[in-house]
């Protein structure tokens, strides 16, 4: 009989050394679903691994905070902390998604159900 197997290692740095201690991002505006894109000409020098990983994620294209989230393998209020940070420094543009389409107006509908049957 084999023994168990140690849990598997989830990483070397510890959360709140990637956070730099703090538990709370700067801003509370980050949604799960908030898009993230990258600015191109900021310089990386400076930056944590972990930071310079989001840039290298974010200038393929805008991603849903929760996407980076999965990319990082860390936990979602460490990459909130992480991206706010980043948005600060002006190395991150976050912008909300685009809303759902509102349903038109059913009375606007039928007028113009009405007026292409009239062309019929």
């Amino acid at each position: 009989m084999t023994p168990p197997r140690p849990p598997r290692d989830k990483g070397l740095v510890r959360p709140y050394v990637v956070t730099e201690g703090r538990a709370h991002p700067t801003r509370n505006t980050l949604d799960i679903v908030t898009l993230v894109t990258a600015v191109n000409n900021r310089p990386l020098g400076g930056l944590s691994p972990e930071k310079r990983r989001v840039m290298e994620l974010c200038r393929g294209g805008a991603l849903s905070v929760a996407e980076v989230a999965g990319r990082l393998c860390l936990p979602m209020s460490v990459t909130k902390i992480l991206l706010s940070d980043l948005i600060d420094s002006g190395h991150v543009i976050a912008r909300p998604p685009v809303p759902k389409a509102q349903l038109p107006d059913a009375r606007l509908l039928q007028e113009v159900l009405d007026g292409l049957r009239s062309r019929i």
